[in-house]
């Protein structure tokens, strides 16, 4: 479908005096991710003044050149536009639990894309080839600052302004908003993608890539690949209007 068509089914509207900007899976592409706050600050200031968040869909890690650098970025967060807000993805997940408690997750998240995150925090993946669960852990925490992880393993599964619900991989259809679980907001894809009737709230979400900026009556998907495409993209939801951005 063509971004620029509005959802028609639930005519939602966002939360009244607020503005929300939200940017689909980094996955450490640090120069895209730059250009793309740039371009949501150029247009937050060409808008009326209102409340503004910035939801970060999940995913900022892996796969991409420099999830360490988009990390130490979103940290300090210099951008003075919009207040941040962090959704945890499948891969912060991953990575997090390996890292704190889970060390047998470990090999499965660095075959999924952790091998290049772990990289960019300084760790050749010869180092890391044939390590047992409980080494590679010993290793990663050496390299990856306690900070960082604690950074991400506060994330949020979803947030909500008026109609809309942003979250990472979308929810489970017919299982009300208050009964969804993390992993499935985390994880999800056929039964949530699939589905074509009402969620009662429109759904922003990433995790599933698509050519484009993919709108749904019910959903609103934003991965647009940006470590294979290089295009990195938003969505912003202001009363009824809502607008794409794509770097």
């Amino acid at each position: 479908m063509n971004p620029k068509t509005k959802p028609s089914r639930l005519k939602p509207v966002g939360k009244p005096g607020e503005r929300v900007y939200a940017i689909g899976d980094v996955h450490g592409c640090l120069t895209e991710l730059k250009s793309l706050l740039l371009k949501l600050k150029a247009d937050n200031d060409y808008r009326d003044t209102a409340k503004t968040y910035l939801v970060f869909l999940g995913d900022l890690i892996d796969r991409g050149p420099d999830s360490k650098g988009v990390i130490d970025l979103l940290m300090s967060f210099p951008y003075q536009f919009a207040q941040p807000l962090f959704i945890m993805g499948n891969h912060e997940e991953m990575m997090v639990r390996g890292l704190l408690s889970e060390p047998e997750l470990l090999p499965d998240w660095l075959t999924y894309g952790g091998y290049v995150c772990a990289e960019s925090y300084g760790l050749s993946r010869g180092k890391l080839l044939g390590q047992d669960p409980n080494a590679l852990q010993h290793i990663l925490r050496s390299a990856i600052p306690r900070r960082h992880v604690d950074f991400m393993a506060g994330f949020l599964d979803s947030v909500q302004f008026g109609d809309f619900l942003f979250t990472h991989a979308g929810i489970r259809p017919e299982v009300p908003l208050e009964e969804q679980n993390s992993r499935e907001m985390r994880w999800i894809r056929g039964p949530f993608l699939n589905y074509e009737g009402d969620h009662g709230v429109l759904v922003v979400h990433g995790h599933t890539i698509s050519e484009e900026i993919d709108v749904r009556p019910n959903r609103i998907g934003i991965d647009t690949g940006a470590y294979e495409t290089g295009k990195l993209s938003a969505v912003c939801v202001e009363d009824d209007k809502v607008s794409f951005f794509t770097c």
